[in-house]
């Protein structure tokens, strides 16, 4: 790739880790436990290797973009979406690969908030004589990897609701219809999503009503569908369910109360976690949460039903939502797309700000992230 037309410090800077950036993408959903991260080594103007974290974190991005780069990589210039890791874990610290390689100048967007990064990685490479640039398109990495970061400050995953619901905000008739309230291209849409999230989350009620696959089903990501957890405190998920019939192709666990039996379901192949019960019998979301965090899942698509769209809002759990608009009416008497939770006064409404509008064919999907 050669050098953009401006050929100016900044703006050449800019583009590069854009490109980065892009590469980093392609990591979601699939690099957890670890961030997706993209990196770009540049000597003379033009991409002389490039890489982004692969399947389940390893290798890094610095050592893709390096193995590709070979002996053009010394005297030149990384581009990385995150700081290099500068510590061992499974893999050798990306810091020691970068020096050994002789790259004269790393680019970074974000510093890592992992305690055994932290600044370690940028201070250890200044050490060796590498100079450093930080902080170059950091809101776009921050947005990125916001799930990363969720874990690691919060020890829990980043939570995001997406709703498909009717301009009157019902996700159903009266009677349960609900096929299809938006079209194929919106649905589409929807399935990128879901390639793009560790893991997809329903409630009970939504796993014995709809009986669903919870899978992506486009074509050439049939293999990026997520970890399929249900939140299901007494583990009333049949055997026989399509959850339960495929969880050994298709990772599926259970969030259930601790006096729950789950014999049956783990024979078939079902992971169980079990977690306390709240006041009303109920799984503890946050608690529920911080155990798939400390499974290493950084982001949840959230997927319904109402009830649990319901109780995450309401205890401040949802970070982002996808909102699928159909250009359909349904009236009162329908399903509403997010269950009560008590809310009396305009005060106490949990916020949400705009971030994006999308047109999906005839319908709309509009992206809101959590007013803190």
């Amino acid at each position: 790739m050669a050098q953009p037309p401006d050929e100016t410090p900044r703006a050449a800077d800019a583009a590069w880790m854009a490109t980065c950036l892009r590469l980093a993408r392609r990591g979601l959903g699939n690099a957890w436990p670890n961030p997706a991260v993209g990196c770009v080594v540049v000597k003379d103007g033009r991409c002389v290797g490039r890489g982004w974290t692969q399947p389940g974190g390893r290798p890094h991005a610095e050592t893709e973009a390096l193995d590709r780069a070979g002996p053009a990589a010394r005297g030149a210039t990384a581009y990385i979406s995150l700081e290099p890791c500068a510590h061992w874990g499974r893999t050798p610290p990306c810091t020691e690969a970068l020096i050994a390689a002789g790259v004269a100048r790393v680019v970074t967007a974000v510093e890592d908030p992992d305690p055994r990064v932290a600044g370690a990685g940028h201070a250890q490479l200044r050490a060796a004589g590498v100079a450093v640039t930080e902080n170059l398109e950091r809101a776009r990495a921050e947005w990125l990897n916001a799930g990363f970061f969720t874990r690691i400050r919060a020890g829990r995953p980043l939570v995001a609701l997406k709703l498909a619901q009717s301009l009157d905000g019902r996700i159903a008739t009266a009677t349960g219809a609900s096929r299809w309230i938006t079209g194929a291209e919106a649905r589409a849409v929807g399935h990128r999503l879901r390639a793009e999230h560790d893991a997809i989350l329903v409630g009970s009620g939504t796993a014995r009503t709809d009986d669903p696959a919870l899978t992506c089903r486009l074509d050439g990501l049939e293999g990026r569908s997520p970890v399929r957890v249900v939140v299901d405190a007494r583990a009333s998920l049949a055997p026989t369910s399509a959850l339960a019939r495929t969880a050994r192709e298709v990772p599926t666990w259970l969030l259930t109360a601790e006096d729950a039996a789950t014999d049956a379901l783990e024979r078939a192949g079902v992971r169980v976690l079990r977690i306390a019960a709240d006041g009303g019998g109920h799984v503890e979301l946050a608690a529920g949460l911080r155990a798939l965090g400390r499974e290493g899942i950084t982001r949840v698509l959230v997927e319904g039903g109402a009830g649990i769209a319901g109780a995450l809002t309401a205890r401040g759990l949802v970070d982002r939502l996808y909102l699928f608009a159909g250009g359909r009416v349904i009236g009162g008497d329908g399903l509403a797309a997010i269950a009560g939770f008590g809310v009396e006064a305009l005060a106490d409404a949990p916020r949400f700000r705009h971030i994006d509008d999308l047109a999906c064919g005839p319908d709309r999907l509009q992206l809101w992230t959590r007013a803190d």
